[in-house]
């Protein structure tokens, strides 16, 4: 094998193994993301949970307030509850969804890295 030949086979194969870093990369960043994504949502769901437990035993014509749009507003228990359900529930579906897509974006990165053989090496 000529020099020429080997030198292209070497350009070829630096290349494949920078796609292979870059998509491995794409795959991890992608997965980070989601992953910040779930915990922001598990954060904002148990703050929901625990204002609608400490709104639990309050009567329904009680006073109390609720931050609209940076606008802390005077509202009964009564009238707030049924939102705070709401968008807990609302909550719940979306880190339903991110999880999905979550384990989806995982299984899609181990088909891929079985696939192409990758191996990860901690540095």
């Amino acid at each position: 094998m000529s020099s020429a030949s080997t030198s292209t086979a070497q350009v070829a194969q630096q290349k494949k193994q920078q796609e292979l870093q870059n998509t491995y990369s794409n795959y991890k960043s992608t997965l980070q993301q989601l992953a910040q994504k779930i915990g922001d949502v598990e954060q904002d769901a148990d703050e929901h949970k625990l204002v609608l437990e400490s709104l639990a035993p309050a009567p329904a014509d009680r006073k109390c307030f609720r931050m609209v749009n940076g606008v802390l507003v005077e509202r009964t228990v009564g009238e707030v509850r049924p939102s705070l359900e709401t968008n807990a529930e609302g909550l719940k579906n979306v880190l339903d969804g991110l999880v999905k897509e979550y384990k989806r974006v995982q299984d899609e990165m181990e088909a891929w890295k079985a696939k192409n053989n990758v191996q990860v090496v901690q540095q």
